[in-house]
């Protein structure tokens, strides 16, 4: 895997007073990452490399992970206010509106973000998902999950999320098992549960993103699986202005299995 820059840590305070950590590299025209249900920052670490000749990346840390906060409730549009604080902040370092990319989860936050903050040039969502996942998974995964936090096994927290809500094969986990970026998937494990029982509010669903009227492009790999890949249709169709394209033979992951390909994508769209 080729190597990202280093990258040089900010915090910017969000809404609630929970501090929230990003991590800024490459040079060019600002874009703001946020990663989804499983890591921190670091699961940015494969694309990073293809986008940092290009614009300035900058790689939050959603609330509970890595170097940012936490608070001691979980609340959805906590997360949606986090996006927009980095948002706000790289747009006042910088000078100049930033696009902004979400994935997974982090697309649904990058949704709400985009009703909060007017600082967004352009908007890249890969695969957001179904709101109320938590009716989508396998029977008794949730259960499991928080029988091995209670466990304090939280590398089987990991593998058995992406074996089930990922659709990794074992190879693929080994692969990502391999890359440095592992112990702080492991460091942030238990956020798993409490995100995937949390259903968004009605704003936060499908319909909400027919108010967002930034120019925007909805990602989805061919070979991702129905409930994730028709939400994310439904989404690109609610948008006014959005486009969608389909990466043939990819799946949920494919930042980090096909890095150079998503970067190809995203920059085409961002630069066009």
């Amino acid at each position: 895997m080729i190597q990202p820059e280093p990258a040089t840590m900010s915090r910017v305070r969000s809404s609630d007073g929970t501090d929230i950590a990003y991590f800024t590299s490459g040079k060019g025209p600002p874009l703001v990452l946020v990663h989804g249900l499983l890591g921190d920052h670091t699961r940015w670490d494969a694309l990073r490399p293809f986008l940092e000749p290009h614009v300035t990346v900058h790689a939050m840390d959603r609330r509970g992970r890595g170097a940012s906060g936490d608070a001691p409730q979980y609340v959805f549009a906590r997360e949606c206010e986090d996006v927009a604080a980095v948002v706000d902040a790289v747009v006042e370092a910088s000078g100049t509106a930033t696009d902004l990319l979400g994935s997974s989860g982090g697309a649904l936050y990058s949704i709400g973000a985009a009703g909060r903050t007017r600082n967004i040039r352009r908007l890249v969502l890969f695969e957001p998902p179904p709101t109320a996942i938590a009716q989508l998974l396998p029977s008794g995964l949730l259960a499991r999950l928080e029988a091995l936090l209670a466990d304090g096994d939280r590398e089987g927290i990991l593998v058995e999320a992406y074996r089930a809500i990922v659709g990794l094969s074992d190879e693929e986990i080994d692969h990502l098992r391999a890359q440095p970026a592992w112990p702080n998937r492991i460091a942030a494990a238990h956020t798993v549960p409490r995100e995937l029982r949390f259903v968004p509010d009605k704003d936060f669903s499908v319909e909400h993103a027919s108010a967002i009227t930034l120019t925007a492009l909805v990602l989805v790999g061919g070979e991702t699986s129905h409930p994730y890949r028709d939400n994310a249709q439904a989404v690109a169709a609610a948008l006014p202005n959005a486009a969608l394209a389909v990466l043939d033979g990819q799946g949920h992951g494919a930042e980090m299995f096909a890095p150079e390909l998503v970067a190809g994508r995203v920059l085409a769209f961002l630069q066009a």
